[in-house]
């Protein structure tokens, strides 16, 4: 037998579940090399630096 709810669930209850699915701004830090925007934990597309070692060459 398959699973089939009962009854259908509300738009409120609906809603509700898919509440935390809304879109968030990213979490953005200053790069200590250039102090660009950059996602954290990432290297710095504007200089190539990561932890203060140059990782890619850009330029």
């Amino acid at each position: 037998m398959a699973a089939v709810p009962k009854r259908k669930h509300s738009k409120r209850r609906k809603n509700i579940r898919r509440s935390h699915l809304a879109i968030k701004e990213p979490t953005l830090v200053k790069c200590p090399n250039c102090k660009h925007p950059m996602k954290p934990h990432h290297v710095c597309d504007n200089c190539g630096f990561y932890k203060g070692k140059e990782v890619i060459k850009v330029g």
